[in-house]
C-alpha cells in the first residue's frame, strides 16, 4: 500500500503544532496572518488537532495541554517545548532577586535551567543544586562557584536524588532557592511527579533562609502525585501571569509575595 503524501492542511497543521510547542499558546488572527488562511479553515485546523489530542481549546484560539493535565511525568526535553518565552521571563525575574555572594539552591527543571543561564555571568555567587544539566551549564562561568550534589541521577530531569545527595544537602547553608514545580494549590502545596525529588526539595527548602516556587501558569491549581511542602513554607511565587481564586487568595492572606514576569505576550 502506497503511503498518502501530506496534503497542504496537514503541512499547515504540522506547523501550527509546531508554534504551539515553541509558544504554549495560539490565537486565530495569529494562524490567519502566519499561514494566510481564512478564520474558517483557521478554526477547523484547531477542531482537528484537538481531536488528535495534545491541545485544548480556548477563547479566540487553542493552548498546548498541559503536561500536570496529563497524568504523567515528561522528560526535561519535552518540557523545553513548552512555553519557553514565558519560562525566560520568568528566570529573568526570578535572576533579579539574586545579589552578590547570594548562595543560591536550584532544583532540576527548564525553568530553574534558565534561571542558571541567567546567572552564568554574575560573579561572586555560589549555586548549589542536583541538577547535572545545570551544573555543566555553569562549568565555563568564571564568577559563579558551582556546587553539585551527589546521588543517582533521574534520566528524566537529570536530577541527584538519593541518600547521598541528602548527605551533602543536610551540610550546606543556601540563601535563596528557586523551586521548579509540577503543581501548586492551596490545599496541596507545591507537587512534583517523582518521590525522590520531592525528598530533595523538601531538604532543600529546610536548609533556605528564602525560597521561591517558579512555575507558569498551567501549573497553578493543579496537583501531582508528591507532596514536596505546604505554601506556607515559600518566601513567594514567580509565574507569568495572576493565579485564579482561590490560590491568588491564600498567597496574599498567607503573605506569601507573588512576583509576576512580564513575557511581552497577550494574556
Amino acid at each position: 500500500m502506497v503511503d498518502r503524501a501530506p496534503s497542504k492542511g496537514d503541512r499547515r497543521r504540522e506547523q501550527i503544532m509546531n508554534l504551539l510547542k515553541r509558544q504554549g499558546r495560539v490565537t486565530i488572527q495569529e494562524m490567519i496572518e502566519k499561514f494566510d488562511c481564512s478564520e474558517a479553515t483557521a478554526r477547523r485546523d484547531l477542531d482537528v488537532l484537538e481531536r488528535q489530542g495534545g491541545i485544548i481549546r480556548s477563547l479566540g484560539g487553542a493552548q498546548l495541554e498541559s503536561p500536570a493535565a496529563s497524568g504523567r511525568e515528561i522528560s526535561f526535553f519535552e518540557k523545553k517545548q513548552l512555553l519557553w518565552l514565558e519560562k525566560e521571563a520568568i528566570a529573568a525575574q526570578a535572576a533579579k532577586l539574586v545579589e552578590e555572594g547570594d548562595v543560591v539552591g536550584l532544583t532540576g527543571g527548564t525553568t530553574t535551567f534558565l534561571i542558571a543561564r541567567e546567572l552564568k555571568l554574575r560573579r561572586g555567587i555560589t549555586v548549589v543544586t542536583n541538577a547535572v544539566n545545570i551544573a555543566m551549564e555553569l562549568s565555563e562561568s568564571d564568577g559563579v562557584q558551582v556546587v553539585l550534589t551527589g546521588g543517582v541521577m533521574r534520566r528524566n530531569s537529570f536530577e541527584l536524588c538519593g541518600p547521598l545527595a541528602e548527605r551533602i544537602i543536610e551540610g550546606i547553608n543556601i540563601g535563596i532557592m528557586f523551586m521548579g514545580i509540577d503543581g501548586i494549590a492551596e490545599e496541596q502545596g507545591l507537587t512534583t511527579f517523582s518521590e525522590q525529588e520531592a525528598d530533595i526539595a523538601r531538604l532543600m527548602l529546610k536548609r533556605s533562609l528564602r525560597s521561591y516556587a517558579v512555575f507558569d501558569h498551567t501549573k497553578a491549581g493543579r496537583t501531582s502525585l508528591f507532596s514536596m511542602a505546604p505554601l506556607t513554607t515559600l518566601t513567594g511565587c514567580i509565574t507569568n501571569k495572576i493565579p485564579d481564586e482561590p490560590l491568588r487568595a491564600f498567597l496574599e492572606a498567607n503573605g506569601i509575595a507573588l512576583h509576576l514576569a512580564e513575557t511581552g505576550l497577550d494574556s
